[in-house]
């Protein structure tokens, strides 16, 4: 992508933001729509998040353990290695990522499909708002349960570590609780919980950004649905470093 066209599409996203966030003219309509998308983005994901979360927990604290093999570390350094990597960087950013792809490709299909059938042209002539109808409830939605999953996925990466973990024989119950109680900062879970209202927001307006703008037929819906997910995971990624740099450094 040269400059100039890096450009015109920031330009153009902010545009459909501007659009996005006007208030809603029926707030009965908006409530109910958003609702549906808390179900569909959060509830719906919880599922995946939860296989991968309790494994992945698993995985970290074997890792740690055969990592740990010198007799001068303690044993219940497994448990805090295992929380930071699961707090700071495992459910925040990795789960996000997954969400990317699962939910991103869903947005970026579902209003590509509206605009190449002309469903949004409808809305419009309508004098409907179409952005705000169609793509405001998906991000507040977003914002508000990305967080609680989230939280849910830190709870099962530990829970999946605890007992994947003691039953594989690299740690004991009482070394892994110590470890995840030993030297705990709550400033941990904020970091990981402010990304996340970040993330809740980037994946479904970039995701809705090319959908929106998608022009052809059902090849074209294919098309943006794949650069949903590839831009949102690049920008995902860049407000990771930045977040980073801003709330730890």
């Amino acid at each position: 992508m040269n400059p100039l066209s890096l450009f015109r599409h920031i330009g153009a996203y902010w545009l459909l933001m501007r659009q996005v966030f006007r208030k809603p003219e029926k707030w009965s309509i908006f409530w109910r729509r958003f609702f549906e998308e808390v179900n569909a983005i959060g509830i719906g994901s919880l599922g995946i998040v939860a296989i991968i979360s309790i494994f992945m927990g698993a995985v970290i604290t074997i890792q740690s353990a055969f990592g740990f093999e010198s007799p001068w570390i303690p044993l219940y350094a497994v448990g805090v290695a295992a929380r930071d990597s699961i707090i700071l960087e495992f459910s925040p950013t990795i789960v996000s990522l997954i969400l990317a792809g699962k939910v991103g490709s869903s947005i970026a299909s579902e209003i590509g499909n509206m605009r190449v059938t002309e469903q949004i042209d409808a809305l419009e002539v309508m004098g409907v708002n179409s952005a705000g109808f169609l793509i405001l409830p998906k991000i507040l939605a977003s914002v508000a349960i990305f967080p609680f999953v989230v939280t849910i996925s830190m709870f099962l990466g530990h829970l999946g570590g605890f007992a994947l973990g003691v039953a594989a024989g690299v740690v004991t119950p009482y070394e892994f609780v110590y470890g995840i109680q030993y030297d705990f900062r709550p400033y941990n879970v904020f970091y990981a919980l402010t990304k996340t209202l970040f993330f809740g927001f980037i994946i479904p307006s970039v995701s809705a950004y090319h959908g929106y703008y998608t022009k052809g037929g059902s090849l074209e819906v294919g098309q943006s649905s794949t650069k949903a997910v590839v831009y949102s995971i690049i920008v995902l990624l860049l407000f990771n470093f930045i977040l980073t740099q801003l709330l730890l450094a």
